[in-house]
């Protein structure tokens, strides 16, 4: 046994140093066999669950498994309704889940009777069947929002952008018998005379009337009857404000704002200007993910509600609601919604199987003495075999005497990884020329070290071209993000697709499989003059650590609760992974203070 795991790591070690002329330093190579020490330990734990299953401990004694499925077709049915504006999203949602699981069959229909029906449904808050009958199950799975608009060749559309709106604007707007004019709105502007048009949906008005604190009566403008209307009415005048859902002036060809049109921005903290960052209207994307993280206004955001007559407790039906409001969740910018915030999906998931597994356990009977005993010595035989394998470890780390190797939870310079022969860029990307010339590009172990274990990555595609310190990539954590630049100028000729299925690639290899794109450089001699190697990046380093303890100790003064868990008591030393479980204004803060200023 020990044998064979001595062939592999060898071969790993020499693919690795076939790859990087250099070699690997002595820590890497404990670290990688201690990988595959690792990965060993996995597979035997995970087939000795599987006995342990087929054993019968995990439904005992019976055949009948709680949760699955009945046999025939109608076991696989979801019977699915939505109100009217949710149809799209609904179906995209049936679509797509249908797609990754052939054996279920999604069906979507309108709704006709909310009450009595045993269908999964689909509302929003303009159903208030839904959201005030107490006997009915109901799970927020996604947000809407109700918008102002404006015509995006308003003549004082730079003022309007650098103020904004408040509420007590709108509120002495709405409240006032005068013709509305922009001097009334934005300071120092001409009183120029404009319209203000309403859809006649109570939602809008509702949302108003809460957000500017007046009776929703005194909401006036011309009401109108389509958002078909409303678009023609704005785009006809320039002084124009409109006020509708975020779907109606939602592009569904490109998935952004209809041409000609702009969303009006909301001063939502009241001090007469759009700070930085409540900066969220310049597009769809970016004001959908403002919406999550809070910086529009909550008067002026809804809910999406997945609901039933009874929770639902069907292993198919649980399954679609937890795909929803995991994977799912993209769906709801690509049809105008904004997504859940983290802590919410994690109550939705605690409140799903918290009732699989309370149906589960009324259905288990008397376990079988015999398999307890058998899965007892099955877990003390992997027990007896990790034990062994972990002190294996260890000896071999003491008898190699490798000092460099830190287990501890400190991130400095001794715990970032440099291989010799790449080139590193202070975007914290590195680059490196295949023997055809052209040159692969990734993220280096720095950077992953700060956001810990990457969850998504957007990449450019194939065939476009770049130039050095544009963006190239955005890596996400939980719906946080981070944008990075390029290292080089050159073409994209391919992007690592082992990221779309894994993007935490990039935290577990960040040199190897953990590569994102395979560059044709244009200026690679030129441009290699302005990065590091080896010791000069390790140098260079040392001067990132202190620029990132600064960022952190000027944070820390202006927000102690915050950020108080990330400096370790002993010494001012930084935690791994420090912005991991940091929210999302932290990683705005160092996107914009400490990468951005790097290019």
């Amino acid at each position: 046994f020990e044998k064979w795991i001595g062939i592999v790591i060898d071969l790993n070690i020499a693919n690795l140093e076939k790859k990087f002329s250099s070699g690997f330093l002595e820590n890497e190579k404990f670290t990688l066999k201690f990988n595959i020490m690792k990965n060993i330990s996995v597979i035997i734990i995970g087939l000795s669950l599987l006995f342990y299953c087929t054993t019968g401990l995990c439904y005992g004694a019976t055949d009948d498994q709680p949760g699955a499925p009945a046999t025939g077709p109608a076991g696989n049915s979801i019977q699915v309704v939505s109100s009217p504006e949710l149809t799209g999203l609904a179906t995209n949602w049936a679509d797509e889940f249908a797609r990754l699981n052939p054996s279920v069959k999604i069906t979507v229909g309108a709704v006709t009777d909310i009450q009595g029906s045993n269908s999964l449904s689909f509302m929003t808050d303009e159903n208030p069947a839904v959201v005030t009958e107490q006997n009915t199950w109901k799970m927020v799975v996604g947000r809407d929002a109700t918008v102002g608009i404006i015509n995006a060749r308003n003549p004082l559309l730079e003022q309007i952008n650098r103020q904004g709106i408040s509420a007590e604007k709108l509120a002495q707007l709405f409240s006032s018998s005068d013709k509305h004019n922009w001097g009334s709105l934005i300071s120092g502007s001409p009183d120029a005379p404009f319209n203000t048009y309403f859809i006649e949906n109570e939602k809008v008005n509702t949302a108003i009337g809460i957000f500017t604190g007046i009776d929703n009566a005194n909401v006036t403008g011309n009401k109108v009857s389509t958002a078909a209307e409303l678009m023609s009415a704005v785009e006809k005048d320039v002084n124009a404000i409109g006020f509708c859902k975020l779907t109606d002036v939602r592009d569904a060809s490109t998935n952004g704002i209809i041409q000609g049109l702009q969303l009006l921005p909301i001063d939502k903290n009241m001090n007469g200007r759009i700070d930085s960052f409540e900066n969220i209207y310049g597009s769809m994307d970016a004001f959908t993910r403002g919406v999550w993280i809070g910086k529009y206004p909550s008067a002026l955001c809804g809910n999406i509600y997945a609901a039933s007559a009874v929770q639902p407790t069907d292993k198919n039906t649980v399954a679609f609601l937890t795909w929803i409001i995991t994977t799912g969740q993209k769906y709801l910018n690509d049809n105008g919604y904004s997504n859940l915030a983290s802590r919410e999906v994690k109550l939705n998931m605690a409140v799903l199987y918290g009732a699989e597994i309370a149906v589960a356990q009324t259905s288990i009977k008397s376990y079988n003495v015999w398999n307890w005993l058998i899965s007892l010595l099955v877990i003390g035989l992997v027990a007896s075999i990790t034990m062994v394998i972990v002190s294996h470890i260890k000896d071999q780390k003491l008898a190699e005497q490798n000092s460099d190797f830190d287990l501890t939870p400190v991130l400095n310079e001794d715990a970032i990884m440099a291989p010799k022969g790449l080139y590193f860029d202070k975007t914290h990307t590195w680059a490196f020329m295949e023997e055809d010339g052209n040159v692969k590009v990734g993220v280096d172990d720095f950077l992953q070290h700060i956001t810990g274990t990457i969850t998504r990555i957007a990449m450019k595609k194939p065939g476009e071209s770049i130039r050095k310190g544009e963006k190239i990539m955005t890596i996400v954590r939980d719906g946080k993000q981070l944008e990075l630049y390029a290292p080089i100028s050159g073409v994209i000729r391919e992007q690592n697709q082992s990221l779309v299925s894994d993007s935490s690639l990039i935290n577990t290899a960040p040199f190897t499989e953990g590569w994102v794109y395979l560059i044709e450089p244009k200026n690679w001699l030129r441009e290699i003059q302005f990065m590091f190697m080896a010791e000069k990046y390790k140098e260079w380093l040392g001067d990132e650590f202190a620029r990132l303890k600064d960022f952190f100790s000027a944070t820390v003064r202006t927000n102690t609760a915050v950020y108080a868990h990330i400096v370790l008591q002993d010494g001012g030393e930084l935690t791994d992974n420090v912005l991991a479980d940091l929210e999302p204004e932290v990683w705005e803060d160092f996107q914009t203070k400490f990468i951005d200023v790097s290019r």
